[in-house]
């Protein structure tokens, strides 16, 4: 699984003045917790920028005084205008402890649907897990090897993996093989010939 370094400074001042002023320096507030720890530190902006601006599951070393935690991201806020990222929240990982998440799911296999000239569409992009750090997976795998035309792979198709139980609802679709509008009128014209 892909990690990334968080350089962090510990935050002792709080309040809209003091974050006010961190953001005016480039730093973006923040706090870890999970566990029996709550630790609030500032790190750079551009530090998140491989965590946050992906489609991949990472996790977060934080340093703060020396002290190395791991972490996922949780929540980020953004500017409303800018989009420029104003907090961050942390998930502490503790050992043993199950912890809820999102994570990417990925497609295996190729769809007969689409070599007929189907298209695939992704419509679930993540889906929630419940694990404990040790069985944590950046991503969860469907096959779509036998998706036809008109079909669709759905949570429950997903390839269980040990330790992760999925808590997305089972019916909810994570792609399709869509019929496009040329070959649903060609199929058409070849039902009126039959005729």
């Amino acid at each position: 699984m892909q990690t990334v370094a968080i350089e962090g400074t510990p935050r002792e001042a709080f309040g809209k003045k003091a974050t006010k002023s961190f953001r005016k320096e480039g730093l973006v507030p923040c706090v870890a917790y999970g566990g029996d720890t709550t630790i609030h530190f500032t790190a750079p902006s551009a530090a998140f920028k491989t965590l946050i601006y992906t489609p991949d599951f990472k996790l977060a070393e934080i340093t703060v005084d020396g002290t190395t935690h791991k972490a996922i991201l949780k929540d980020a806020q953004y500017h409303p205008v800018t989009d420029v990222v104003m907090h961050v929240d942390f998930l502490l990982l503790v050992e043993g402890r199950n912890l809820v998440t999102q994570v990417p799911v990925r497609m295996t296999g190729v769809a007969p649907g689409v070599k007929l000239g189907g298209k695939l569409t992704q419509i679930t992009r993540r889906v929630k897990v419940k694990t404990t750090p040790k069985h944590l997976v950046d991503h969860v795998e469907v096959d779509i090897s036998e998706l036809v035309l008109g079909r669709s792979v759905r949570v429950r198709d997903i390839k269980t993996v040990d330790g992760v139980e999925i808590m997305s609802s089972p019916g909810i679709p994570l792609a399709s093989v869509v019929i496009p509008r040329a070959l649903r009128s060609a199929q058409a014209a070849e039902e009126e010939e039959a005729e």
